[in-house]
């Protein structure tokens, strides 16, 4: 069987073939140029740019890539087809589609280090487009603090399996008219999740491609926080057109984000646009109290040419609506922090504004 016939390796597989020589390097910084002509017309930016173009080869003359998508987004793969053509030595590019089915927008929420608010921002953002008129689902892929269950009053339910024509499927559970599915919902209350390696990677990708999720405009991915095997995987596996960076002001936060942002970069994710929680106290007096500092977000929005797209500021009712399952956006949407994620939710629908 020759190379060809088997295209697609998977991610955490090692490709047995010799080193490339110059004139499969030669072909293949060629095809990633004319690539570049293909534009994602939503975002405005070509598609090698936005990571839609993963795990690209040469092999012979054919060309093989991974093509990463939403449900809108399936003309891609003929203009693909199109402007290739073009190369004389191509006998054949060979695609394989990756997209969640019937999900048009697929963003991630990551942060560089625990603690910085990053699944109460996630949990706000859902309700929030949701708000807008948005069909959402939220991915609780967290393995290491799944909370988005409690956040939503979700914590003692049960995950439902059922057979479709592709197989069986999780059934997404529903809170607040956000469809929602966590690792959470999978382990005993209490009880670590103290899955290894090639169990932890099997579990994710079941996650993400076998929920029934039905007809989505928004699904947001909760990483978990770090940049270690878990939130590689989930990158490498999903559709993501891009992250959502949540930080606080402090200098310690905002090290760990810039790490987190290299990773991002290495798999081709663009940042959309960065959150800083617990921005600042409101007094008394209306005044904005800096409490853990100021210019963090700024200082990212600086270096990463992404837009601040909104700054959170300390609310004890965000953490009290997280612990009894009410979130603040939807509990007291006239309060400070609710009209901030309702403000992000809007920026993001003028973003994707033929997703909605």
């Amino acid at each position: 069987m020759s190379n060809h016939q088997s295209p697609f390796q998977h991610p955490n597989e090692e490709v047995q073939a010799s080193s490339p020589d110059s004139l499969t390097i030669a072909r293949k910084q060629e095809v990633v140029q004319i690539l570049k002509q293909v534009s994602e017309r939503i975002l405005k930016n070509d598609i090698v740019s936005l990571g839609m173009v993963r795990n690209l080869r040469i092999v012979d003359d054919y060309i093989y890539l991974r093509l990463y998508i939403g449900s809108h987004q399936h003309q891609l793969e003929a203009e693909i087809q199109t402007v290739l053509s073009s190369l004389t030595w191509s006998k054949k590019t060979y695609i394989q589609l990756c997209t969640i089915p019937k999900v048009r927008t697929t963003l991630a929420v990551s942060s560089g280090k625990g603690g910085v608010g990053k699944s109460t921002t996630a949990v706000n953002l859902a309700v929030a487009l949701q708000l807008t008129g948005a069909k959402v689902g939220l991915l609780d892929a967290d393995v290491y603090g799944p909370n988005v269950p409690q956040m939503l009053g979700l914590d003692k339910s049960e995950v439902k399996v059922i057979d479709t024509p592709n197989g069986q499927r999780f059934v997404p559970l529903e809170a607040h008219g956000i469809k929602v599915m966590s690792v959470g919902l999978l382990a005993e209350a209490d009880h670590p999740l103290a899955w290894r390696g090639p169990v932890l990677h099997k579990i994710i990708t079941q996650f993400i491609h076998q929920v029934e999720w039905g007809e989505l405009d928004y699904l947001l991915i909760d990483l978990p926080p770090g940049t270690g095997d878990a939130q590689i995987t989930i990158v490498q596996e999903s559709p993501i057109c891009g992250v959502i960076l949540v930080t606080t002001p402090q200098n310690v936060a905002i090290s760990d984000v810039r790490r987190s942002i290299y990773m991002f970069r290495q798999v081709g994710v663009p940042v959309i646009g960065i959150i800083e929680n617990m921005s600042y106290f409101i007094g008394n007096g209306g005044e904005q109290i800096p409490i853990f500092g100021s210019g963090g977000g700024q200082k990212l929005v600086e270096e990463l040419n992404a837009p601040l797209l909104g700054q959170i500021p300390i609310d004890p009712l965000i953490c009290n609506g997280g612990d009894i399952g009410e979130p603040l956006t939807l509990a007291d949407p006239s309060s400070k922090a609710s009209k901030v994620f309702v403000q992000i939710a809007g920026a993001l629908n003028v973003t994707f504004s033929s997703s909605v």
